[in-house]
C-alpha cells in the first residue's frame, strides 16, 4: 500500500449529511469508506486495521443507532490511541462535545453543515496528514523547480522552502506530467492524456488546472507557456 494515500472513514446515520460529507471528502482525500452507524464504523475500522490499511481520519456523528459516536471513538482509541477524529454535531450536543475532550478530536462540524467551513478544515487536515506522512519517508526524490519551490516525485508533494503547498488530485497529476523529462516541453495533448486520459478534454478545463497551480506559486511561478508548443518548467 502507498503510504502517501490518504484514507478517511465517514460514520454518519443521516443520509443527507452522509451524502454531503462523502462528496466533499472524496474531492480531497484518496479513499473514503462509509458506515451508517457506530457499530458498522467500528467493525470497518477494525477490519481495515487488521489488513494494515489504517485510516488517517475518522469523521463521525455523535448520536447514532447501535453505537453512538463517542463510544465508537473510545473503542477505536483502544485499538489505536493515535487516531485522529472530527465530530459532526448539533448545538444541542454540547454535553457530548465536552465528553470528547482528550479523545484526539481535532475539529468539529456543526449542523447544519456549511460547505465553506467543511472545505477549509478538510484541506488543512489533509495538509497536516501529508506533512506527517512525509516525515517518515526514507527515500526522497526532490526536483528543485526554481529557487523557491521543489517537488518530491516520490511523495507528490510541492514545497515552498519547508512549507507544504496543498494540491488537488488534478494539480498533482499536472506536476507529475511537467516533471517527467523536466527539460521537455509538454504539449496540450500530452497533458490532457496524462491528467484526464482523454485528449478531447477541453482547453479551458486544462487551463483552469494550470491557472490554479500558477495562482498558488504566483510569487515565483515556474510553469511557462511556450506559444504554439505547450508548457514547460523553467
Amino acid at each position: 500500500m502507498n503510504d502517501l494515500i490518504t484514507r478517511v472513514l465517514l460514520v454518519e446515520d443521516e443520509e443527507d449529511a452522509r451524502e454531503i460529507l462523502s462528496f466533499y471528502l472524496d474531492t480531497i482525500f484518496d479513499e473514503v469508506e462509509i458506515a451508517e452507524d457506530g457499530q458498522i464504523g467500528f467493525d470497518k475500522y477494525k477490519n481495515s486495521l487488521e489488513e494494515n490499511k489504517a485510516f488517517d481520519l475518522v469523521l463521525t456523528d455523535i448520536k447514532m443507532p447501535n453505537k453512538d459516536g463517542l463510544s465508537m471513538i473510545e473503542d477505536i482509541t483502544d485499538l489505536n490511541d493515535n487516531q485522529k477524529f472530527i465530530i459532526v454535531s448539533a448545538f444541542k450536543d454540547e454535553e457530548y462535545l465536552f465528553k470528547s475532550i482528550g479523545l484526539n478530536v481535532i475539529s468539529y462540524f456543526v449542523k447544519p453543515l456549511e460547505v465553506k467551513n467543511i472545505m477549509e478544515i478538510l484541506k488543512k487536515v489533509k495538509t497536516k496528514v501529508l506533512e506527517d506522512k512525509s516525515k517518515v519517508e526514507v527515500e526522497l526524490e526532490v526536483i528543485n523547480l526554481n529557487k523557491t519551490y521543489s517537488f518530491n516525485t516520490k511523495t507528490n508533494l510541492l514545497y515552498k522552502g519547508e512549507n507544504l503547498i496543498s494540491l488537488s488530485k488534478k494539480e498533482i497529476l499536472l506536476l507529475q506530467a511537467l516533471t517527467s523529462n523536466i527539460k521537455e516541453i509538454k504539449t496540450k495533448e500530452f497533458l490532457k492524456e496524462f491528467i484526464w486520459s482523454d485528449v478531447k478534454t477541453s482547453d479551458a478545463t486544462m487551463r483552469t488546472v494550470i491557472k490554479r497551480v500558477k495562482d498558488k506559486v504566483h510569487d515565483d511561478d515556474f510553469i511557462v507557456s511556450k506559444k504554439g508548443l505547450g508548457y514547460i518548467i523553467e
